[in-house]
Order: C-alpha cells, then structure tokens, then sequence
C-alpha cells in the first residue's frame, strides 16, 4: 500500500472541525495508509475533533493511537444504529490494530482413546495419525474436557500419565484410589478385562448420555444380583450412585439458569481477562477465555468486547448478563436483536441467582488471569476478593500500608510497608520520624506521613520505584478518622489511588474496611480478610519496632547528656562510634580520644562518669 501524506496535529484537527454533526463512521490511517482505528458518532465533528484537541482525559492508548494518525477518511450513515453495524463490519474487514479485538481460535475437539490393552480416555484437539480412536469432532473443548474429566470420575478411570502395563505394581496407589475416583491398575487392584469392559462403559456413556448409561448400568446391575454376583452388583449401583449424583447436580446448578451468555472482566496493570459463560439447553454449555491489554474506560470497554465476540459468528442467546455497565446499550441491544432475529436483553444483575452467575463468570477470569501471570493461588485470591469488596476495577498488585507508633507522643514515627501480589515486599518498607510538630495527634502525624511519601513521589516518579511508584491500594491502621485526615492530602497533590482504613475491635484483632461513607465488614471474605489482618499486623509490628527502636535511642542519649559538656549531639557521636551504651562505659580513655568532635576534657568527663568508683583521671 502507497505511502499518504502525513498532516500535522493541527491540520487534523481543522480537518475535523469541518465535517458534519451527523452520524457515521470515522477511519484512522497510518502514514502507510493502513487504518488503524475504526470508530462510530452520533456527530461526527464532536467525536473526531476531541482526537486532535487536548490529550488532557485521553488515556495512553487514545494519546498512542493519535500519535501515529496520518490522516482519517469517514463514512455518513442515516442513524446512529446504522453507523454501528457500519462500524462492526468495518473493524471484521480491517482488524484495525487499536480496536479491542478477539482473536477467535476456536477448532474442533475430540475424544481420544488410545489403542492397546490398557486403553485410555483423553480430550484432544487435534487428531493425529498415532492408531488411536478417535471420536468426534466436537464444536466445543469445553464441553468434551468435562465430560471426560466426569466420566473418568464415574467409572474410576486413571486420569494420571501412566502407561499399562509397563507400570503395573511399581507404586503405591495415588490419593484417587482412596477417594474411590480410580480403580488403580497401576497396583494390580484391577484386571485388564475388567479395565477393558469398564472403558467400553465410559464411552457408552459419552456418546450416548447419562440417561441411556443409567439403564445399561440398572439392567446389568439386576443380572448381576440375579447371578448372585453380588461384587460386581454393588460396584455397578456404586456406579449408578456417581451417575445420578452428576446428573443432579446440574439439574440443580442449571435450574434458574435461562438461555444466556455471561460475561465478567477482571483487570491487572497491563492485562485483563474476559471470561464468556454461555448457558443453553438446561446446562453450562462452553466457558470462553480471551486475555487484552487493559483498558482505560471498562464500559466502552464492554460494548467492544460484546460487538467483537458476536461478530466471530457467535450464535445470540436471548439473554446477555454483564459485570457492569457498557456504553450504547440501546444501540447494542438493537443490533443483537437484528442479529438474533428476536429479541434481545441486556442485562447487569444486582442480586438473586443471576448476580451469582456473574461472580462465577468473574472468578473464572480472575483465576485464568492468575494462571497467565503465574501467581500463587491463595493470595490471588485473597487480592481478588479485596478488589470486589473495595469496589475497584482492577485487582491491587501493589499495596502501601501506614501505622503511627509513640509513647504518649514522644517519639512519635510511623512505618510504612508494602505488599506486592499478595506478599509482604521488605525491601520498599520505609520509616518516618514525625516531623513538623511535637505531642500525640495521629491524625497530623498519619497526613504529615501521606504528604511527605507522595512529595518524593513528584521527584522520583520518572525513576518507577520505591517512592517513585504509584500504589494500587493504600491502607491506613485505623478508622474513618485518619480516612478523613489524608484524604485532603492525596487531594491537593492530585494523587488518584483508593484509599482506605484498617479497623481493629477491642481485642486489637482486625475487624473491618473503614471507607469514606461507614465500614465495610471482612467477614464474608475469609481469604480477603486474612490478607487485610497479614497487612495490619505487619506494618503495626514495622511501626512498633522502630519507635522501640528511637526510644530506646532517646534514653541512651538522656543517659549521655547528664554528663558535663555532652549534649545531645555529642551523645549522638558517642553512640553511633561505639553503638551501645555498654561499649562506652567500658572504653578506654583513649578510644574515647577517638571520637570525632569529641573535645579532650569531655572525653575525660565521659570517662570519669562512667568509672568514679575507681578513681578516674585528672
């Protein structure tokens, strides 16, 4: 494609303020005139123009995108709505590089059985040319990898990467023999007839269903009594049992459960993950997994990820739950209906069965999120349940947490530590001495603390650490009172981060989230709540230990001062050559010659004090 003239800022922006205020399509292109952005307006000169005015309330990605903006074509359109179906085709046609897309690798899946005497049942997604059997191809992996998982539960089937009989009576049986989920051939505790007869069961019951394998399973279970077979009998009711238990349970999962799509977004700093549920015929059909950069406005967000996941010809169900609010819903609820060829509703549940289906939908995206970045699993879960309790968009990688310690407003300092996924990060805790008054006020003393953190972060932000990084999260050791006493603080240095405190009951035990409008109880979050009570007590110790710290420090030094011609700098001096106060009473007079600045009669004063039983020097 031939190169485009490139226009300047300025030029695009009276280029923009030309066009109409009517509906359509705008398209970015590149110096190589490749279009880069596909967009749609209710006015086109509003929306186009705000591209090439100030970046001021643009996010990173708007600010890159423009940056690499030749020039723009666009298209009228009659409506709004028309300029979105416009708009749809557009960005399936173009895949334009800025535009929230979703890669659709969705294949074909099957059911492999390998071929020799100790068959084994797995869920694959590609054939290949081994002498196994092969059964499909299946439209969903979801859907086979469950069923399979379930049927080698059923029918105790090994699901471990074992070979028979090469293994055969090399080891102990695993955990599942005991749980009664394999019948270990790997310990000789079955036969490989029997094996065989029990895997041509398990797929009777993945090609045909539960229903049919409950009635070759009864009718066999009955022959078996009558034969007086009495072990093979009860080791097919058992079988019976686990059908049946499976059964129920998505009987009753799927029972309030209409024909619907769910979708959940849960965001880090860079990456986010979008979680699809799709319910039909009474039961979880197919669970979708698509992992973005995150993004900056969650409801355009939305309305992108929606349109881009029904344009991979995506059937449209009848009902759409989402986590949260999307820009042009009206818009998007018409189009999904035109698509559907009835009606469709949009949908952000507050309550009941379907806010449980979003939550479901949510932790899905939060653990597959979790798995893609590596972290453990506990404390991503603990960080996960934080962020909905807290109401943030995204979960909190980067924890500072602050306490005040002092003995009734003496030695008044503060500790700050911090967290990072999870875990405590000792090599960016920080202490401060209180500064700019004397006397007990943690209220000054906690926004004294705030002001000067994020003072250093205005001169080390462009270095990325330490003080120079933004936290996700910032919790205060106390109520609303210190809540209210920093909030004037991040205000006026223009600092965005959540802000809240960390409320202790009677016994000194974590109680609750203290927020700008009441408290926030941690009850209902068991691994939110164990994170919250790790960080409080941690930076309470942080705090504690370094104001044990100082006094102990400020006493030595009052020790020292009582001394004729040794004031509080001197004490210092002394202290800091010879550490503890110990090493000074035993110094010799001339190691205290050695100390720097200090004069030859106060050595000899230090001297004498600490040894006037004996006679000192004159």
């Amino acid at each position: 494609m031939a190169e485009i003239r490139q226009l300047t800022v300025d030029q695009l922006r009276q280029k923009a303020m030309r066009l109409p205020c009517t509906p359509g399509v705008y398209l970015m292109k590149n110096r190589q005139g490749t279009i880069i952005y596909v967009g749609k307006a209710k006015a086109l000169k509003n929306r186009v123009s705000q591209y090439f005015g100030s970046h001021r309330g643009h996010g990173v990605k708007v600010v890159r995108m423009v940056e690499h903006v030749a020039d723009f074509d666009y298209i009228l359109t009659d409506s709004e709505f028309e300029a979105l179906v416009l708009e749809c085709s557009l960005i399936k046609q173009y895949a334009p590089k800025y535009n929230i897309l979703l890669k659709d690798d969705k294949g074909y899946s099957y059911i492999r059985v390998s071929n020799d005497g100790w068959p084994m049942i797995s869920a694959v997604l590609q054939k290949a040319d081994d002498g196994a059997t092969y059964i499909g191809p299946y439209t969903s992996h979801f859907t086979v990898s469950n069923s399979v998982a379930e049927a080698l539960k059923i029918y105790r089937l090994p699901s471990c990467g074992k070979t028979f009989p090469r293994d055969i009576g090399k080891e102990r049986p695993c955990l599942n023999y005991f749980i009664k989920q394999c019948s270990a051939p790997c310990a000789g505790k079955i036969g490989e007839q029997e094996y065989r007869e029990t895997v041509d069961e398990a797929l009777r019951f993945l090609k045909g269903g539960t229903a049919d394998a409950l009635r070759d399973l009864q009718a066999r279970m009955e022959a078996a009594a009558e034969n007086l077979e009495f072990e093979k009998a009860a080791r097919l009711r058992d079988r019976i049992t686990a059908l049946r238990r499976a059964a129920d349970k998505q009987k009753v999962y799927a029972a309030a459960v209409e024909e619907q799509d769910v979708f959940a977004i849960v965001s880090e700093k860079e990456k986010s993950c979008l979680n699809v549920l799709r319910f039909g015929e009474g039961k979880l059909r197919e669970s979708e997994f698509f992992i973005f950069d995150t993004p900056e406005d969650l409801p355009e967000c939305r309305t992108e990820l929606v349109r881009s996941f029904y344009s991979m010809n995506r059937s449209v169900p009848p009902r759409i739950s989402l986590d949260g609010e999307m820009e042009d819903e009206p818009l998007m609820g018409q189009w999904l209906s035109e698509k559907a060829g009835r009606k469709v509703t949009i949908a952000v549940p507050q309550r009941g069965a379907q806010m449980q289906l979003v939550e479901l939908c949510r932790k899905n995206a939060a653990e597959k999120l979790m798995q893609s970045s590596g972290r453990v699993s506990r404390q991503a879960t603990a960080l996960r349940e934080l962020s909905q309790l807290l109401g943030m968009q995204s979960i909190p990688e980067y924890i500072e947490a602050y306490d005040i310690s002092h003995t009734a407003g003496s030695d008044n300092v503060a500790g700050m530590v911090v967290f990072r996924d999870g875990l405590p990060l000792k090599s960016a805790y920080k202490r401060f001495s209180i500064k700019d008054f004397d006397g007990q006020d943690d209220y000054a003393s906690m926004a004294e603390v705030l002001r000067r953190r994020f003072l250093r972060y205005r001169e080390e932000q462009d270095s990325g650490e330490g003080f120079g990084r933004l936290p996700d999260l910032i919790l205060l050791d106390g109520g609303q009172g210190q809540v209210h006493a920093v909030q004037p603080v991040l205000a006026a240095l223009d600092v965005q981060v959540p802000l809240f405190g960390m409320v202790k009951d009677s016994h000194h035990r974590t109680r609750a989230i203290a927020a700008d409008g009441g408290e926030i109880a941690l009850t209902s979050r068991r691994a939110a709540f164990t994170l919250v009570a790790q960080i409080q007590e941690e930076v309470h110790r942080f705090a504690v230990a370094y104001h044990r710290q100082k006094h102990g420090k400020a006493g030595l030094s009052s020790t020292l001062t009582e001394i004729e011609g040794v004031g509080p700098a001197r004490a210092k001096a002394l202290l800091r050559h010879f550490r503890t106060l110990a090493a000074i009473r035993e110094a010799p007079l001339e190691s205290l010659y050695a100390v720097p600045g200090l004069p030859k009669h106060t050595a000899q004063a230090v001297y004498a004090a600490f040894h006037a039983d004996e006679g000192g020097e004159n």
